[in-house]
């Protein structure tokens, strides 16, 4: 391991990259593992252990040489002022009424964390009822899920530390302000489920022995308990648990406050899980099977006495809704309120007795209306080509509050009043740019076996065709997430300096229903590799841009894709930028939630399905002597999600294997996770980062 005094002396880095970086000493050990018979080998295993001194001393090196190179590049300070600027507006989020309160999520501008109002009228602005920003002074103490009871008396919501998946929860009586004693831990992927008379509370949480020593160690034992308000979480019941320790358990209750309503997941993308309920309004009553056998996807609308309404995949791969009866739920017995249709129906919102049908239209929302029997009301109006989220309210309100974004239009919140069935403008921010010299196309290209695959493509209006423009791609492509249009600051600033964004809708994400994800999944995988190659040779070929003014990025499974894609392709980009990627691809199984990425890859425990992990597995398929282009690799020291061992280890092998000049930077952003509660500043320092890297790295 050479020396940390080593980096003192380095020359400047020059941005030419004339001469080769010299790159922290990763020492190659003799380990191999044997896969069916196959002899891998891991030379890098021991940078799994992040606590190690070791992997500490190569870790701070690794900062060291990114922090030497990134602060050298000229419009660095430019690129992070004009960020700075350009997030310093108004935000609005998460609106809903509880009671005869709304509440809502404030930014104003430059704040670290939003901070959540309360207010006893539509248009007022009330009172800040919970404020992170004054939880820690760096901003990393974050705040995560929130609900409220149902006349919004008391309010749960839950507190992440330094971007963290483990969440304590935490109460607040509303209208004083008052926190509550109450305080519950151990908590991981739960829902927030209030009795209706506001008593007690469902949630879910590991085993108390689980263990939390190591941010690498494998969760499993979820279990679902109920807090009765007022008591300590040792005195929590237990509600529902599975005897297969690797299930996910979490749950919500009816709005009329009769049903619990439990989802057992086995697998990240819930593309198939189960469904249980418990009738709350009998005493001692049995948590009971309602849909058991995992053969669909089930996601929970409502209830109108003994009918519980449901979206599914049960004989609809784009989706339909049913009702079904708690006396005997099965197929023959159900009631189709609302078919199948062309598109993929994402989620279904019902409030005021009226259904609100959320759509996917070649990877854009439209949002049908339809009454309680499935009769259609007609479509919400929506001011453009892009995506409706954050859909609140009861089924008993008589307002609704939605938002809507695009590639050009910043989050803006809409209030619906269902009597009228108008909706209008609640909360608008003011950006400080000029966003009409920018526009978005959607375009269709032809992947590798012919599949239609549509992008969008945002850049400024009169773009020059001449093969020139520097271009990031984006593209994701797994655990049926489809990837919609969306605001952000950082592609203004990009495309203020003459760049182009463009997202493909790869196959693997759920832009067209069932089939479509699992088009992308298992052995099928190399799908959406071939789906972001042919989108990057279509920009290259109808002259957007070429080959080394183009780059790649993607974050988390979008880091598998560039990581995949690079190894590849390597001669077909300019840069890459893969994030919190899941890079090892025959170990991604023994870290924290990873096992529950098996549906999607597949399981190196499986021959069939090892053959397809080795043969893209990012760390795996590095080709040592390839002269790769130039790669920032970023990940997170606390995420306990993707551990940052994926990059650490991909990095290593992928410095030591590069021929040619372009830089292999690792970037390690320090008390942050997967992404979820980075403050703002953080988060603004690492867009101006890769923004700089890629503006240097696509460079004539």
């Amino acid at each position: 391991m050479r020396p940390l005094l080593y980096l003192a002396i380095l020359p400047l880095v020059t941005l030419c990259a004339s001469q080769r970086l010299r790159y922290p000493e990763a020492r190659r050990s003799d380990h191999v593992d044997v896969y069916h018979g196959i002899r891998v080998p891991d030379p890098y295993r021991w940078l799994e252990e992040s606590n190690a001194p070791e992997t500490e001393r190569w870790v701070e090196e690794q900062h060291k040489l990114s922090r030497s190179w990134l602060d050298a590049i000229p419009e660095r300070t430019a690129i992070r002022d004009r960020l700075r600027e350009l997030y310093n507006y108004e935000r609005y989020s998460g609106v809903f009424k509880a009671g005869r309160f709304y509440f809502y999520r404030y930014n104003s501008g430059l704040q670290n964390q939003s901070v959540l109002y309360m207010s006893p009228a539509l248009n007022a602005r009330g009172r800040i009822l919970l404020d992170p920003n004054t939880w820690s002074p760096d901003g990393t103490v974050s705040l995560g899920n929130i609900a409220t009871t149902h006349d919004g008396r008391f309010l749960a919501y839950s507190i992440s530390r330094a971007g963290s998946d483990w969440q304590e929860h935490r109460f607040i009586e509303t209208a004083t302000g008052r926190l509550l004693p109450d305080v519950l831990d151990k908590i991981k992927f739960s829902g927030m489920a209030w009795l209706k008379d506001g008593s007690g509370y469902f949630y879910s949480a590991y085993d108390p022995t689980h263990s939390k020593k190591k941010k690498e160690d494998i969760n499993i034992g979820h279990r679902l308990y109920f807090h009765k308000l007022g008591t300590s979480q040792q005195e929590d019941q237990l509600v529902f648990q599975r005897s297969d320790p690797k299930e996910l358990v979490v749950a919500e209750v009816t709005d009329d406050g009769r049903f619990l309503i439990i989802t057992v997941m086995n697998d990240a993308s819930a593309k198939r899980n189960a469904i249980y309920y418990q009738d709350l309004s009998q005493r001692g009553s049995l948590v009971r099977p309602l849909f058991p056998n995992y053969d669909a996807r089930y996601e929970f609308i409502g209830s109108r006495g003994d009918w519980l309404y449901f979206i599914t995949t049960h004989g609809a791969p784009r989706s339909r809704v049913i009702a079904a009866p708690i006396t005997q739920p099965t197929p023959p017995q159900w009631r189709v309120i609302i078919p199948e249709a062309q598109e993929a129906l994402e989620t279904v919102r019902w409030v005021g007795g009226r259904l609100f049908a959320q759509y996917l239209k070649d990877a854009h929302s439209e949002v049908r209306i339809f009454d309680e029997q499935g009769r259609a009301k007609g479509v919400l109006p929506l001011p453009g080509l892009g995506y409706v989220s954050s859909f609140s309210g009861r089924q008993s309100d008589t307002e609704a509050f939605f938002s809507f974004t695009s590639f050009t239009v910043p989050a803006t919140v809409y209030r619906y009043d269902v009597k009228s069935g108008r909706a209008e403008v609640y909360r608008k921010p003011a950006f400080r740019a000029d966003l009409s010299q920018f526009e978005t196309r959607q375009v269709f290209y032809t992947s590798k076996d012919g599949t239609r695959v549509p992008m969008f493509i945002t850049h400024k209006k009169g773009l020059a065709l001449n093969g020139r423009n520097p271009t990031i791609l984006y593209g994701y492509g797994g655990f049926n997430a489809p990837v919609t249009p969306s605001f952000n600051p950082v592609y203004v600033v990009w495309m203020e300096r003459g760049g182009v964004y463009a997202v493909a809708n790869l196959r693997g994400g759920g832009e067209y229903g069932d089939e479509w994800y699992q088009a992308g999944t298992k052995e099928r995988k190399q799908n959406v590799f071939d789906d972001f190659i042919s989108a990057a040779e279509w920009l290259i070929a109808n002259r957007y841009t070429s080959a080394k003014k183009l780059a790649i990025r993607g974050r988390s499974n979008g880091g598998l894709l560039v990581g995949a894609v690079l190894n590849q392709r390597p001669d077909l980009f300019g840069a890459a930028v893969p994030q919190v990627g899941v890079m090892d691809m025959l170990r991604f199984h023994k870290f924290t939630i990873g096992w529950a990425w098996v549906g999607d890859y597949g399981s190196p425990d499986n021959p069939e399905e090892f053959k397809a992990l080795y043969a893209y597995s990012p760390l795996h398929n590095i080709k040592p002597g390839t002269h790769y282009p130039a790669v920032l690799i970023t990940t997170a020291d606390h995420d306990d999600r993707v551990v940052p061992a994926h990059s650490y280890k991909y990095a290593a092998a992928l410095q030591a294997a590069q021929a040619g000049d372009a830089p292999i930077l690792l970037r390690i952003q320090r008390q942050a996770g997967h992404g979820a509660g980075t403050p703002l500043s953080a988060l603004i320092e690492e867009e101006a980062d890769v923004l700089a890297f890629l503006t240097a790295a696509l460079k004539d």
